[in-house]
């Protein structure tokens, strides 16, 4: 079992294909591209934490059908365009869902939006929100961004975070 990141997938949200200039013809070409890239990467048994901006749908149904059509145990840090209560979320099937940043594993803060975290601090930070805004980096020193535009639209594998932030703060 291992676990993956990753935020903004915005699925149905055709603004989104335009705004960052992604690489689908519409919002059905993305969504099936994105279940192909998740399903590809994670398995059934895996842990998926999903950072914020997972779908544009208002329907629990809609939301239902999709995540049941994503491989593992799905997990939701709530975006800015996540609307809705968290019990919409569980009961479209993800098992745990937070409107505030967590930590996890004791150092690292799942968040949607970047958290500020210095080399002084005792914490790292993945997040999503800033997609391929040149703004923000990939990664830091203590951060990683998990935006679907920077991770070639597939969850990115724990252990390749923990690599990237842990040999840059070498």
């Amino acid at each position: 079992m291992r676990t993956f990141f990753i935020a903004d997938t915005h699925f149905g949200d055709a603004d989104i294909i335009r705004y960052e200039n992604r690489p689908f013809a519409d919002t059905d070409d993305m969504e099936e591209k994105l279940i192909a890239g998740w399903n590809e990467t994670v398995g059934e048994d895996d842990n998926v934490f999903v950072l914020g901006d997972f779908s544009a749908y208002k329907s629990v149904g809609r939301n239902t059908e999709l995540a049941c059509r994503l491989n593992g145990h799905k997990s939701l840090i709530l975006g800015n365009h996540d609307i809705v209560t968290e019990d919409f979320w569980y009961r479209c099937g993800f098992e745990f869902v937070s409107r505030y940043p967590i930590i996890y594993e004791g150092f690292w803060i799942l968040s949607h939006e970047p958290v500020y975290v210095c080399r002084n601090m005792p914490y790292a930070n993945i997040f999503g929100h800033v997609h391929g805004s040149q703004l923000y980096r990939d990664y830091s020193e203590q951060s990683y961004c998990v935006s679907v535009e920077r991770t070639d639209y597939r969850p990115v594998p724990f252990d390749e975070i923990v690599e990237k932030v842990t040999n840059n703060r070498k």
